[in-house]
């Protein structure tokens, strides 16, 4: 059972639309954070941005193994036919994985970094970043995770879980990869 139970549904539906995400059921106790909430994260995960759809799926997905938030896991933003279940099995050992690209795995480094050991990300680890980024690149890739492990975080503790497959749901540590079954937007 949540921690937090959703707003009620006056306070997210008119903004937000009868099919609002589990978080922002629950950030609608404050209309005005949740909105402002929404926005933030839009303007930060978007697809018109720099950084590609796909890049931005695999480091939140990496972020909420680390967050161990499982609603964060067990969703997934991107169609099967961009991020198949094999793509994020390679999350499991990103390093080693032949299907992500050098870009992509030093993106996922840098989220693992900021996720586990912020202050690791020295000045010769951004020198790797430059060389594969632009500072626009790095100040939208720093604010996604930086959103993403923040609120994450806070998420995993509220327990969404009560909506989520019931591998997402069980106790312990678990991952988003090895998944039989996830949740997709209504729009995949």
């Amino acid at each position: 059972m949540p921690n937090l139970p959703n707003a009620p549904a006056e306070a997210y539906e008119p903004v937000f639309g009868v099919e609002t995400p589990r978080n922002l059921k629950i950030y609608s106790h404050s209309p005005e954070l949740a909105e402002a909430f929404a926005a933030f994260a839009a303007v930060g995960m978007r697809e018109d941005g720099t950084l590609s759809p796909r890049l931005q799926e695999l480091v939140r997905l990496r972020i909420a193994f680390h967050n161990q938030c499982r609603s964060c896991m067990a969703i997934r933003y991107r169609p099967e036919a961009e991020i198949s279940e094999d793509l994020v099995c390679s999350l499991e050992k990103p390093q080693e994985a032949d299907d992500l690209s050098d870009e992509e795995r030093l993106a996922i480094e840098y989220a693992d970094r900021l996720a586990t050991d912020h202050l690791s990300a020295d000045d010769a680890f951004y020198e790797r970043l430059h060389e594969q980024f632009t500072d626009r690149e790095l100040v939208e890739l720093g604010a996604m995770i930086a959103l993403c492990v923040g609120f994450g975080r806070l998420e995993a503790t509220w327990k969404m879980t009560d909506h989520v497959p019931d591998k997402f749901a069980a106790d312990g540590e678990i991952t988003p990869w090895g998944a039989t079954e996830v949740l997709r937007p209504a729009a995949f």
